[in-house]
C-alpha cells in the first residue's frame, strides 16, 4: 500500500480537479439521496460539497429550495450552469465554502453530505457537527460516507480510515432526546473498475431527524 499523497491546500487541489477535466461527475443525483429523500416533503435544503451541482438541481427540480456549497470555483459555475440548463436556476443559491474551516449560515429541512472524503486535508468531524447543528426543527440529517474501497482495488492508492455506522454516531455526539435515528445501514452497489471489470462498493447511510 502506497503513502498518503503529499498534503495539498485542499481549494488548490479541488479547483485543479475541476479545471482540469470538463466533467467529473455523472451528472446523476446520488442513488442514496434520491432513495432517502424521495418521500420528504419539499422545504429548504444544503447540499454539502455539492460538486457540479447533480443533486442540488434534483432536489429544486422536486420543489426544495437548495443552497449548494462546494470549495471549488470551478465546480460551483458548472452547478449553476446546470441549474439554469434545468430551469430551477432561481431555486438555488450556491456558496463557495472550505468546510471545516467557514459554513452556510442558517438552518435547513434537510442537510444532506454525501461523500465528504478527501485525499486532502478534511475535517470529517467537525464538518458534520456543524451539518448537524444546522437541521431545523423536523428536519433531516442524510450523510453517505464509503465504507471502504471497492472490491476490485487491490492496492488502495493511499491509507484511509472508513467510517463505520457506530463510529460517525458517536462522533456527531448529538444531544440526548432530540434526534432519532431512521436509517443506519451499509448499502452495496455495483461498481465497475477502470478496466471495465465487474464488482462492488459498499457506502454507509446514516438518515436522523431531529425532534
Amino acid at each position: 500500500m502506497t503513502d498518503m499523497p503529499p498534503p495539498a491546500p485542499a481549494a488548490e487541489f479541488w479547483e485543479a480537479r475541476y479545471r482540469d477535466t470538463d466533467r467529473v461527475w455523472s451528472g446523476r443525483p446520488n442513488d442514496l439521496l434520491v432513495r432517502e429523500a424521495s418521500d420528504l416533503a419539499p422545504g429548504t435544503a444544503l447540499d454539502l460539497g455539492c460538486g457540479e451541482g447533480a443533486d442540488a438541481v434534483w432536489l429544486a427540480s422536486r420543489g426544495w429550495r437548495v443552497t449548494g456549497v462546494d470549495i471549488s470555483g470551478t465546480a460551483l459555475e458548472r452547478a449553476a450552469g446546470h441549474a439554469a440548463d434545468a430551469g430551477v436556476g432561481d431555486r438555488v443559491a450556491w456558496e463557495r465554502h472550505e468546510l471545516g474551516r467557514s459554513f452556510p449560515e442558517g438552518s435547513f429541512d434537510l442537510v444532506s453530505a454525501h461523500y465528504l472524503q478527501s485525499p486532502v486535508a478534511l475535517d470529517q468531524q467537525t464538518v458534520l457537527r456543524d451539518a448537524a447543528r444546522a437541521v431545523a426543527g423536523g428536519g433531516t440529517l442524510l450523510i453517505v460516507l464509503h465504507a471502504g474501497w471497492p472490491s476490485w482495488q487491490t492496492e488502495p492508492p493511499f491509507d484511509v480510515a472508513f467510517p463505520t455506522l457506530d463510529g460517525i454516531l458517536a462522533e456527531l455526539a448529538l444531544p440526548d432526546g432530540e434526534w432519532t435515528v431512521e436509517v443506519a445501514e451499509t448499502v452495496r452497489r455495483p461498481s465497475a473498475s477502470p478496466q471495465g471489470a465487474d464488482g462492488f462498493r459498499e457506502d454507509n447511510v446514516w438518515r436522523l431527524r431531529r425532534l
